[in-house]
């Protein structure tokens, strides 16, 4: 196969912990054409969506790609593109999957499918699940999410459009400076923002459960957060422990698995704390490599097969 990742910069990617490094190493490893490209590289011109690609010699060790060449194709010419761009979902990543969605529209294979990309907020996503969510509220009002936290003593705040952390805070009726978190992450009334009840079970992780293709990966990782600290996310700092899937998460994973599939989002990584589901992330889901390293079990080879059936199945124009 032929394979187009849309990544943030390759010089900012770790070899050793993201999942789309993972990806590009076992596309190699079973004998597929790498190639990246950015976001900001796509363009549109006489009707098809194009970019500039570099086509990448693939690597196991630290300094894992080589630039061979650099040359524009049209998506559609890709067995698959593969969009890994990292949040905030802003008005450029919007654009890009607009232009991602030119390319389907020409014939090409976008996982994820650029309208998922659109549609499913990570955070908004478990509004499809009530039955696995804790009490949630989506407000930008901040005396609504105070009587919330009212009713519920102790809450999780966080913006909609952000990863990894940023701009979660846990909120008590005693803290000091709840209405100044609140006027800053709903920008003083003007962005709706998410508030859940608070779920002491964070202390033993939040878990990552990974569905490709409508597949369940049989391991969660668990994010342990650091001690006083309230987000597990690694990139807050937490460690991580890849587990299996416990009887909850496992009924959690394949209610979600058949809706994921069905609405194109080929890859989907669900955050559960407790017996909780928190939030669909449908960007770019992490992960691969603890669970891979920790368990055996190949995640990215097993992404790649799954690209490799779709392929073989998929009636080209």
């Amino acid at each position: 196969m032929k394979l187009l990742f849309v990544v943030d910069p390759l010089a900012g990617l770790k070899a050793y912990k993201d999942s789309s490094v993972a990806m590009m190493r076992a596309a190699a490893r079973r004998g597929h054409a790498i190639y990246a490209t950015e976001a900001r590289h796509l363009f549109i011109r006489d009707g098809f969506a194009r970019a500039a690609c570099a086509a990448l010699e693939v690597q196991p060790d630290d300094d894992w790609y080589h630039v061979a060449h650099t040359e524009t194709f049209t998506l559609k010419d890709f067995n698959a593109v593969v969009m890994r761009t990292d949040p905030p979902v802003d008005t450029d990543y919007l654009l890009a999957t607009h232009l991602l969605g030119v390319a389907e529209a020409n014939g090409a294979r976008v996982l994820n499918r650029p309208a998922c990309l659109r549609d499913f907020n990570e955070k908004l996503a478990i509004l499809n699940f009530p039955a696995f969510i804790a009490p949630t509220l989506v407000s930008a009002d901040a005396a609504e999410i105070g009587r919330f936290l009212a009713e519920h003593h102790d809450i999780i705040v966080k913006p909609l459009t952000e990863m990894g952390g940023s701009g979660i805070f846990r909120l008590t009726l005693a803290d000091p400076n709840r209405n100044a978190i609140l006027e800053t992450l709903t920008r003083c009334g003007d962005r709706a923002i998410m508030a859940q009840r608070y779920l002491p079970e964070i202390k033993d992780g939040d878990k990552r459960i990974l569905l490709i293709d409508g597949e369940v990966v049989p391991w969660a990782l668990a994010r342990i957060p650091q001690a006083g600290e309230t987000r597990g996310n690694l990139a807050a700092g937490g460690t991580a422990r890849a587990q299996p899937l416990s009887a909850r998460d496992r009924v959690i994973a394949e209610a979600i698995a058949p809706w994921a599939k069905d609405h194109g989002i080929f890859l989907a990584g669900l955050d559960v704390i407790g017996d909780c589901l928190t939030e669909i992330n449908v960007t770019s889901p992490t992960g691969f490599q603890e669970i891979t390293a920790q368990t055996g079990h190949d995640v990215a080879a097993q992404f790649i097969a799954a690209i490799e059936r779709g392929c073989s199945t998929m009636v080209r124009p």
